[in-house]
């Protein structure tokens, strides 16, 4: 992904509804050229699909974490695929440091989050885990 690819993904990340000639128009390029990046990123697999995000999406997780995973050898790519399938896991994000993946979750009860956080503990792969509860939140994008 070139400089370009990500200005167009975060513009699509701030609008995913955003039309061909406004994003032609915020990144100062033709709509064709926006059209023919959009889909190379979609059939080189930088874009899985778009997403809604409604309202109620964030006020029905009253109990939130964010799961820091260490990985033990090169099972970054299947743990993630297992992630991917929990409905408790709202984000994956890879990282550097310590942690491999810090993990995102959301769920209505503690006794809920507490049963995925062991399953995901049981991943073969999952080596060191540490979670912190989201008490608050200040800001979202």
């Amino acid at each position: 992904m070139d400089k370009t690819d990500e200005r167009l993904v975060s513009a699509l990340r701030r609008d995913a509804r955003a039309s061909l000639s406004d994003l032609a128009l915020q990144l100062s390029l033709s709509r064709t050229t926006v059209r023919a990046r959009i889909e190379r990123l979609i059939q080189r697999g930088d874009i899985l699909g778009f997403s809604v995000v409604l309202k109620e999406d964030t006020a029905q997780d009253p109990v939130r974490g964010l799961m820091m995973i260490g990985i033990e050898g090169r099972g970054a790519q299947r743990i993630t695929r297992q992630l991917q399938g929990l409905t408790e896991v709202r984000a994956i994000h890879s990282t550097n440091g310590r942690w491999d993946l810090i993990v995102e979750l959301g769920t209505e009860t503690l006794e809920a989050l507490d049963r995925a956080l062991a399953r995901i503990r049981s991943f073969e792969g999952v080596q060191t885990s540490e979670t912190s509860l989201l008490l608050s939140t200040k800001k979202t994008v």
